[in-house]
């Protein structure tokens, strides 16, 4: 039985097994301008939001006391698939509530494959995501680079793939129906996903960087 002070995801395990949320950062000293004296747990639903309290000193010597509010979500990776010989890339389709709360017209968002890494290495994800949404089941995978897409308040990093795909070879995709997902697999041809993005029809952060990556450095870049 456990006591009417405790309190889950601190001293007993909460509805996904986990303690002592409130220590991520306790340790940290890296920067030595910086130094953690509190860390508080918030809320920890499916992810984890916890309020930090640290001393800052600025460039101009004097000493803060500063508090950020972090959503810890866990790190991801994400995936451009795309077709050299056909110029197309493939990408999914579906709801972001979100996006939907912030004005996007019907919170359909247009983006590369990507997932929470979830305890594995970001290729073995990657490699699970891609197959889960979009049916494609990775060869050759390209890292292109690591981003952190919203530093002022979420953790994530993102681990940044491209991969040719076949598309004769493509299953079904779709994502997982036990998880509520509900994909569509979108195939464009990569001038037109490109051309999008000055649009707005395509207006996820990753997939721009992707696409711009294809066209500046990537496969697309040695296209005629």
């Amino acid at each position: 039985m456990t006591s009417s002070t405790s309190v889950p995801g601190l001293d007993v395990p909460d509805h996904r097994g986990r303690t002592g949320l409130d220590q991520a950062g306790r340790d940290l000293d890296r920067n030595p301008r910086v130094r953690v004296t509190d860390v508080e747990l918030l809320a920890a639903g499916w992810h984890v939001l916890r309020r930090t309290t640290f001393d800052y000193d600025r460039g101009d010597g004097h000493r803060t006391t500063e508090q950020r509010e972090t959503y810890d979500r866990g790190n991801g990776a994400t995936v451009l698939l795309y077709d050299l010989e056909g110029a197309t890339v493939l990408l999914t389709r579906q709801f972001r509530y979100p996006v939907y709360v912030n004005d996007h017209p019907d919170g359909m968002l247009l983006e590369a494959a990507a997932g929470l890494l979830d305890d594995q290495d970001p290729e073995t994800a990657i490699r699970r995501e891609a197959q889960e949404e979009t049916g494609v089941r990775i060869g050759e995978l390209e890292h292109v680079f690591d981003v952190f897409t919203s530093p002022g308040s979420v953790t994530e990093r993102l681990h940044c793939y491209a991969a040719p795909y076949r598309p004769a070879e493509r299953g079904a995709g779709g994502g997982l129906a036990e998880e509520g997902e509900d994909i569509e697999v979108v195939e464009l041809p990569f001038k037109e996903a490109l051309a999008m993005v000055g649009t707005g029809e395509i207006a996820d952060a990753k997939t721009i960087m992707l696409l711009q990556w294809a066209a500046l450095e990537g496969p697309f870049s040695r296209w005629p």
